[in-house]
């Protein structure tokens, strides 16, 4: 174990050299139209390594079934699996996501490259999710070379479409029965808690309808924008509600931290509104749109029936207003035991790395890891790289410490080979 740690220790230059190619594929989606060339680059690395890779891509017919709002988006939905059998009792599952979100104008180093400076790699995609990638290849390249035999067999899910959803590339790998293991990593996660729960996610629609005419004379139609206005203040009475409630599992340190708040919350959110053509015509509808996030204690059906019974006040409240609503559940909650004992190895081993006690927690967000453990029923960690106040993910300058990818590194070297 402590050659193997050594060795990854002096790995560091070329770990590096694997992430500024990873971050070279220009992944960004919308639209996504670079996965097949990053999924090949993988494949590659992987074959090398005595992998058996099939890459699976998503055809295109199920990809607009499942993601009606994404029909826009080009380029083949592409993904790969590789499983290697080491003679072990157990199966390793590990999954992490190679699309990332398109990087803006304001960057001070060029986003699509590794910059390496003060301590830090710059790039997009250096902390979601691609560095846990390159750690990943330089772990399996040390125990290849070292001739060291891990403890577990391994199923590695490279996958795309994350950043988008809700029916993303592990989506499609866990309906098609890819995912076959015991043991479920992912390392679409930060460094600062070993994730084991998150909150589910429910996307609503509201439209509110009127009647269009002139507004030199609107009193003789209906202003669905004004109509609105009862049922936004009927959707906030909820949010109050809601978001009184806590879960019973531990929030992530970051939100504790800076907002105060132990425990998972629910939330309920207004983010979207539309309506009108033109300033001297009434509108006909206005449309709202939001998403609802549910801590595991809940259930989709309840939520979708909260959110009806306040529409139901609201139209009771105002019976001359005509409305119709929707809901979508896009993830569902995930929740894995912290008393199991994989989520006790992960943190064993991390603890050991880190040199501090790393904590189970739960994020405030949703994840396909939720799809993959709901299709599956595999005790699911995530773990990664980056941090959550300082890595900027789906911001200017993404970053990580050189020395947490080291980190990341050693600890994947020890999980693996324990």
């Amino acid at each position: 174990m402590q050659a193997l740690l050594e060795y990854l220790g002096s790995k560091t230059n070329e770990t590096i050299r694997t992430l500024d190619e990873l971050v070279r594929i220009p992944t960004q989606v919308p639209p996504g139209e670079n996965y097949e060339k990053a999924m090949d680059y993988a494949a590659s690395k992987l074959k090398d390594l005595d992998f058996k890779v099939e890459k699976l891509i998503m055809p295109r017919v199920l990809f607009e079934k499942k993601n009606p709002r994404l029909k826009h988006l080009s380029g083949e939905r592409a993904n790969i699996c590789a499983t290697r059998n080491f003679d072990a009792d157990k199966i390793l599952l590990i999954n992490t996501h190679l699309d990332v979100v398109p990087a803006s104008a304001s960057w001070s180093v060029p986003p699509f490259e590794c910059t390496e400076k003060d301590g830090r790699i710059f790039g997009r995609g250096v902390a979601d999710s691609k560095g846990g990638v390159a750690a990943l290849f330089t772990v399996l390249s040390a125990i290849d070379e070292l001739d060291i035999k891990p403890g577990y067999n391994l199923n590695i899910a490279l996958t795309t479409d994350e950043e988008m959803g809700p029916y993303s590339g592990l989506c499609y790998l866990a309906d098609l029965g890819k995912l076959k293991a015991d043991y479920f990593l992912s390392m679409d996660g930060d460094s600062d808690d070993i994730t084991i729960a998150s909150n589910g996610n429910v996307d609503w629609q509201i439209d509110v309808f009127g009647k269009s005419y002139h507004s030199g004379s609107s009193f003789l139609g209906v202003n669905a924008i004004e109509k609105s206005v009862p049922v936004m203040n009927g959707l906030l009475e909820l949010k109050a509600q809601v978001e009184k409630r806590r879960s019973k599992v531990p929030a992530s340190m970051a939100i504790s931290q800076n907002a105060g708040i132990d425990t998972l919350m629910p939330v309920l959110n207004i983010t979207m509104i539309n309506g009108g053509v033109k300033q001297n015509i009434v509108p006909d509808i206005c449309t709202l749109k939001g998403d609802r996030r549910y801590i595991p204690e809940e259930k989709f059906s309840d939520v979708c029936k909260e959110m009806n019974d306040a529409m139901s006040m609201v139209k009771d409240k105002h019976p001359d207003i005509d409305l119709k609503m929707s809901c979508d559940d896009i993830y569902a909650p995930m929740l894995t035991d912290m008393k199991h004992p994989w989520v006790q190895e992960v943190k064993r081993v991390a603890d050991e790395v880190t040199g501090r006690d790393v904590r189970c927690a739960g994020a405030q967000g949703s994840l396909d890891v939720a799809y993959a453990v709901k299709v599956t029923g595999l005790p699911a960690c995530c773990f990664g790289i980056g941090r959550r106040m300082e890595s900027n993910a789906h911001a200017d300058d993404e970053n990580i410490r050189v020395e947490d990818m080291v980190m990341f590194t050693k600890f994947l070297g020890k999980l693996l080979t324990n």
